[in-house]
């Protein structure tokens, strides 16, 4: 795919700023969960590199959207927490203006051995589209129970445990996409197969917890919606992540109730 969220440029320091690709479904103005998550999954990989800490990985990913993303020059930043022997804490703030908007916390776990004892397994299997080149527009694929994967149907709409697959599309114009920053960035479209509803997508969310105990090891990753709860106004959204050769961890993303902003069908291809 051509496209990124962000092309790079340099003033005083190293600015993101987002391309048409960015931009929101909930408005034009705003900025999507899926490339405030990319750039700031960029930031921590180039921390953990910097520190040389090459014999970790990414096991748990937290993102807070804790003001509304625009479409202007973003500027990323990290800190280290914690350097230990078996794991690595990095915080990771994207400002826009001199002000914080959101921020991640990426914990780095050393892996070992597995353990001869056997341990209980959810088992959730889902099946990936087949493999094929995406045309240059196309983000993901929606399966529909009645028809397979394909299109935004009526069907996918109104599935109960819906899935997605998304394609990679690079955080920064020029640089290939790791299997991080997809991860990262294809966990905030949790909050589709979540809070899709008959009347459109009538919830917001302000954060996202992705776990996995091993990297995406396709071009695509898929979503599939495990569990859903809500009560008065508040929802909590749980999906398995999957990609070709299996499920690799779980997403989690609370929301708030936006009915009086609900996403309509058309837009809803942005979020």
């Amino acid at each position: 795919m051509d496209r990124a969220f962000f092309r790079v440029k340099y003033a005083d320091t190293e600015e993101l700023h987002p391309e048409p690709c960015a931009a929101s479904g909930w408005g034009t103005e705003h900025m999507r969960g899926l490339a405030v998550s990319g750039a700031l999954a960029r930031e921590a990989e180039r921390t953990i590199d910097t520190i040389g800490r090459h014999d970790l990985q990414p096991a748990r990913w937290t993102v807070d959207l804790f003001r509304a993303a625009k479409m202007r020059p973003s500027v990323t930043s990290a800190t280290v927490v914690r350097d230990g022997p078996r794991l690595c804490l990095i915080d990771a703030v994207l400002n826009q203006d001199g002000q914080p908007v959101a921020r991640a916390s990426a914990l780095y776990l050393r892996p070992s051995a597995t353990p001869d004892g056997t341990v209980w397994s959810g088992g959730a299997s889902p099946t990936p589209p087949e493999a094929r080149t995406p045309p240059p527009d196309r983000e993901r694929l929606y399966l529909d129970p009645g028809r397979g994967w394909g299109e935004w149907t009526e069907g996918f709409q109104h599935s109960e445990r819906k899935q997605i697959w998304h394609f990679p599309i690079p955080v920064v114009e020029g640089e290939t996409v790791t299997p991080f920053q997809l991860a990262a960035s294809v966990a905030d479209v949790t909050n589709l197969i979540a809070n899709l509803g008959s009347a459109g997508l009538e919830y917001i969310n302000p954060d996202v917890t992705l776990a996995m105990a091993r990297l995406p090891e396709s071009t695509g990753l898929g979503l599939a919606l495990t569990e859903r709860v809500e009560q008065q106004g508040l929802a909590v959204g749980t999906a398995v992540v999957f990609d070709r050769r299996g499920v690799l961890g779980t997403v989690t993303a609370s929301a708030l109730a936006n009915a009086r902003r609900t996403v309509g069908r058309y837009a809803l291809r942005r979020l």
